[in-house]
């Protein structure tokens, strides 16, 4: 009997989930296929219209739809949109040029992380210490489960942990310790090895800003037991909007994989099925519940796309931050940030604007107030986590705990915002630099 539907064809052998290799009738990885009105509706999104040449735009995206339709009658549609080749190849690229053992390409970063706290054996009541000035993402697993986060003081100078104040901090039940590289800035990561050594602690290096940059030779994100990247679309690179590489040289990263996908274990098979389902265990041997943090191929190849010009994004970015550096060194009252070397280098996500508020008739506020009015984009990542509704909500005390953190409160009211790097025209760059130094001159006592 004849049919004018189009004849199935063979999907890539080896799914992970169905054994469809050979079938006449398989049973595809992927449901319900993608069509070239689909695919022109992806390209519109990713490139919309600029509404200063419609007719020239639809004339273009015509001939892309007509392009799509012969691609579609000659190719064949994708069988497999997650966990698939692309997300293999993105593990080895970031296995190879980062120098891990263990890389898994996880939906987000926050993903990324829960599953490091639960291999590092956070468990309910014990302590993690974060920097006072980081994301939420960074202690959102903690405060779910019900550790502890104790709020450690930043150096002023990198914006991330201060060494002596976690030191300070560090009690019997401190599990883990979690740096953050603020705006792709290094913090001073052998002094808190040393400290996690001395008392048996895990790093988790929350390296969401800093894929790329180093410190003393070694890649941010590689240095403590555990370590990750975001690839937010905000971030130097991303992975169409959201993505996560979590990465290790510990044994634990060996359980990765299951992590990623809620435990399930293809290494063995329960009767007449198609694989286990098996608990992680954490560096204690207990038992964790692995949770589903699967990426899309789409994701996957996004961020290697992008990945392999790294190299390029962060150069270009470092320009810029050049050129900041050079037309604020003349002025004392701005603070210029860390400045590269040939081992510690920032991967310049964003640029600390840092002033000396004593010798100004007023503050890093004023400042700012000054900036918007001017059409300067600026924003001091982040909030301290301790002022938040949630903290308050889970029994954290803002005034305590703000007294133990002064200069993290100093700087986010008094001293510090933070300016943005990604690519802007010289022009841009021009203007901005002369716009803070107007601002800051016109504020000099």
């Amino acid at each position: 009997m004849s049919s004018n539907r189009e004849k199935p064809k063979k999907p890539n052998p080896g799914d992970f989930r169905y054994a469809v290799e050979g079938a006449r009738i398989p049973w595809h990885a992927v449901g319900e296929r993608y069509n070239p009105s689909d695919a022109l509706a992806v390209v519109k999104f990713l490139f919309p219209p600029s509404g200063e040449n419609d007719a020239a735009y639809g004339e273009a995206l015509g001939e892309i739809g007509r392009g799509l339709e012969g691609l579609f009658a000659a190719g064949r549609s994708a069988s497999k949109l997650t966990l698939g080749r692309e997300v293999e190849k993105a593990e080895e690229l970031a296995r190879e040029q980062l120098g891990v053992k263990y890389a898994s390409f996880t939906c987000n970063w926050t993903t990324g992380m829960e599953t490091a706290y639960k291999l590092g054996g956070v468990g309910p009541g014990d302590e993690v210490i974060v920097p006072a000035l980081t994301f939420i993402a960074t202690v959102a697993y903690p405060l779910m489960i019900g550790a502890k986060v104790v709020f450690a003081d930043i150096d002023p100078d990198t914006l991330g942990l201060d060494p002596a104040d976690v030191a300070r901090k560090i009690t019997p039940r401190t599990r883990m310790i979690v740096p953050v590289h603020l705006g792709g800035y290094a913090c001073d990561m052998d002094p808190i090895m040393q400290l996690a050594g001395e008392h048996d602690i895990f790093v988790q290096e929350d390296a969401a800003h800093a894929l790329g940059a180093t410190y003393k030779g070694r890649q941010l994100g590689t240095i403590g037991h555990f370590g990750g990247y975001s690839f937010h679309e905000v971030k130097n690179i991303n992975s169409f909007g959201e993505g996560g590489l979590l990465v290790s040289n510990h044994e634990l990263g060996k359980q990765f994989g299951k992590a990623r996908f809620l435990g399930l274990d293809f290494t063995k098979r329960i009767p007449d099925w198609l694989y286990d389902v098996t608990a992680l265990d954490d560096r204690f041997g207990r038992p964790q519940i692995a949770s589903n943090s699967s990426a899309t191929e789409l994701q996957a190849l996004g961020f290697r796309l992008q990945f392999e010009r790294l190299p390029e994004i962060i150069a270009s970015r470092r320009r810029n931050a050049e050129f900041l550096c050079a037309s604020f060194a003349a002025e004392p009252a701005i603070i210029l940030p860390p400045q590269d070397t040939a081992e510690t280098a920032s991967s310049h996500h964003l640029f600390p604007l840092r002033i000396d508020a004593g010798a100004l008739n007023g503050d890093i506020q004023s400042v700012k107030f000054k900036l918007k009015e001017k059409g300067v984009t600026e924003i001091a990542h982040f909030g301290p986590l301790y002022k938040f509704e949630i903290l308050r909500q889970l029994g954290y005390e803002q005034k305590s705990i703000a007294a133990t953190c002064p200069r993290t409160e100093e700087m986010f009211r008094h001293g510090y915002t933070h300016l943005p790097l990604y690519p802007l025209d010289d022009e841009q760059v021009a203007y901005m630099a002369e716009t803070v130094l107007e601002t800051v001159r016109a504020l000099k006592r």
